[in-house]
């Protein structure tokens, strides 16, 4: 588990201790999930947040085959945000392998439950947005239900990113209002 752990500190140093730390809790996971393929953990030190309590915060990423699971929390202790984001993840990983088990349910595809209706946003030019930040991520080759599920596990609400197999090309999922869920199938002219 060692080599495929990746520890980083952003604004904060991690101390040999605190990496010593991270390494034996880390190592729990593989008994929970054999198919863990990397594990990231960042931690950093927000000197401008608004509350001292969420002044250190720990995020943590497992990569597997077909599969994302991330956490993160804040705390005024370092140790406590890790553990606090440590047992979310492990609740996340026993979800995980839980519906793993018991797979979808109904036999239908996400492009069947979801219907698509494209949505036109009309803005001002003079009023364009600034992009305040930017995000890279690999994108991990996966079926439309699998891409539900992952979009359940990590907790995301309104859009998930993914490359879609069946159709050999990125696609995006999203919550409607109604509680279904649409798909985005972007084509280039």
């Amino acid at each position: 588990m060692a080599q495929n752990l990746e520890i980083s500190g952003r604004e904060f140093e991690v101390t040999d201790h605190l990496r010593d730390y991270v390494t034996k809790k880390v190592a729990k996971f593989d008994r929970h999930l054999d198919t863990i393929d990397q594990i990231k953990v960042d931690l950093a030190y927000v000197k401008a947040a608004r509350s001292a309590a969420d002044r250190y915060v720990a995020q943590m990423t497992v990569l597997g085959k077909g599969f994302i699971l991330r956490s993160e929390e804040r705390s005024d202790d370092i140790r406590t945000a890790l553990d606090a984001a440590m047992e979310k993840l492990s609740r996340q990983i026993d979800r995980f392998k839980d519906k793993r088990k018991r797979g979808r349910g109904d036999g239908k595809s996400a492009s069947e439950v979801a219907q698509l209706e494209p949505e036109i946003i009309e803005s001002d030019p003079e009023e364009m947005p600034v992009i305040m930040r930017r995000k890279r991520f690999d994108l991990i080759p996966m079926a439309e239900e699998e891409a539900i599920e992952q979009m359940r596990l990590l907790g995301h609400d309104n859009f998930f990113v993914f490359y879609n197999v069946k159709v050999d090309a990125v696609n995006v999922l999203y919550r409607r209002r109604d509680g279904t869920y649409g798909l985005i199938e972007p084509r280039v002219r």
